[in-house]
């Protein structure tokens, strides 16, 4: 298979497995506290990825104070922060909608990046938030529907405004993790960073988890399973599917699979939970994947210096 064709593949089937991590979350969702389940994905997760560094003989890296506490503050982050919020947004959420919710992903990094940063995007960026903007507000403001004291109810199919909140919530903590890693000093391999995420992940959400007492729960086979799935595929299977794609590819053509996300979710919802997928959360769908297409090539023309 051509090399390029196989790049576009791999990289597709790792943003499949994020789409999953939505559907897969609703699961944990109902039978584990959020810093329990989050601290057993990364017990599972980060002895396979210790394991592929010695493998690969991939080394430590060696960060100074200053990278050793941004590495950390990524960890909170994109890692523990953005798997509890997810997972407690599912809580309350409905699939389809933080699906699109999660998708926004592209345009939120490039926000957070001219607020923080101080970035003059170019005007494909500028459009590109405005589309998401509208994508999430398509699909989850029902004005006709919502009811306050839903918002804190049990897990439902139709969603609820607190967890969609909270779903997005969750793709900030993601958007904090790439302008992190962007103030990197020392430049950071994708395999020991990812082994640090989780690592750190662990060590910081396990605490919390103990609060949480889950061994004093009833065993919840389901979520237990949703668990190792979150681990081992999205996670491990994930960064191996991505970066193998990602070095075929060009940056450009990489981030345009991120479109996959916000469909593969909706579709997930549909033919696993069997939620209804109407026409709010297809609008909402269209929108976030011309945000996508936007924020990808409008990145092209952000000024080297900025940031």
């Amino acid at each position: 298979m051509n090399s390029r064709y196989t790049g576009y593949l791999f990289c597709a089937l790792a943003m499949l497995g994020v789409g999953s991590t939505v559907v897969v979350s609703k699961a944990i969702a109902a039978g584990l506290p959020p810093f329990s389940a989050t601290a057993l994905r990364f017990a599972i997760a980060f002895p396979l990825f210790v394991l592929a560094m010695r493998w690969r003989r991939v080394r430590w890296p060696r960060l100074d104070r200053r990278d050793a506490l941004l590495v950390i503050a990524q960890a909170g982050a994109g890692s523990v922060g953005y798997t509890v919020l997810l997972i407690s947004g599912m809580r309350l959420a409905s699939a389809a909608d933080a699906g699109v919710i999660a998708g926004t992903l592209p345009a939120v990094s490039a926000g957070v990046a001219m607020l923080a940063l101080g970035e003059r995007p170019a005007p494909a960026l500028l459009g590109a938030i405005v589309l998401a903007t509208a994508g999430v507000l398509v699909c989850t403001v029902r004005i006709d529907s919502f009811d306050a004291s839903d918002a804190f109810a049990a897990p439902h199919a139709g969603g609820s405004p607190l967890g969609n909140a909270l779903v997005f919530a969750a793709v900030v903590c993601e958007a904090l993790f790439i302008l992190l890693n962007r103030k990197l000093r020392t430049p950071v391999a994708p395999l020991p960073l990812s082994a640090l995420m989780c690592g750190i992940g662990f060590a910081v959400a396990l605490v919390p988890a103990c609060f949480e007492k889950p061994w004093n729960l009833p065993l919840d086979a389901s979520a237990l399973r949703g668990v190792l799935y979150y681990a081992l595929v999205p996670t491990v299977l994930g960064f191996v599917l991505w970066y193998a794609g990602a070095a075929r590819i060009s940056g450009a053509e990489a981030g345009l699979t991120t479109a996959l996300v916000p469909v593969s979710a909706v579709a997930f919802a549909a033919l696993v939970l069997r939620e209804p997928v109407g026409a709010a959360q297809l609008a909402g769908v269209a929108c976030v994947l011309g945000a996508v297409l936007l924020a990808t090539f409008g990145r092209r023309r952000v000024p080297r210096g900025a940031g």
